[in-house]
């Protein structure tokens, strides 16, 4: 996935994020969405972020691999 790929994958994803907000979350279901979609920009937004510093730094940004929920969910903010 390239960076405009990802670029438009986080869109996607926020957009479904603030629908399901703005619809009000109520049911266990959506709850969960909710939480697979941040999980899912957290990945996608570290993703992008390898990408920029392999650039930066002469390194191929294709080597950059996706890292799991459990690795970007223990990330500070």
């Amino acid at each position: 996935m390239n960076d405009s790929e990802l670029l438009a994958r986080i869109k996607a994803l926020v957009d479904e994020e603030h629908a399901l907000e703005n619809a009000g979350v109520t049911t266990d279901a959506e709850r969960e969405r909710l939480k697979e979609l941040e999980v899912a920009l957290d990945q996608c937004w570290d993703l992008l972020r390898q990408r920029r510093a392999r650039r930066e730094f002469g390194q191929n940004p294709d080597d950059a691999a996706p890292r799991p929920p459990d690795t970007v969910e223990r990330y500070q903010q």
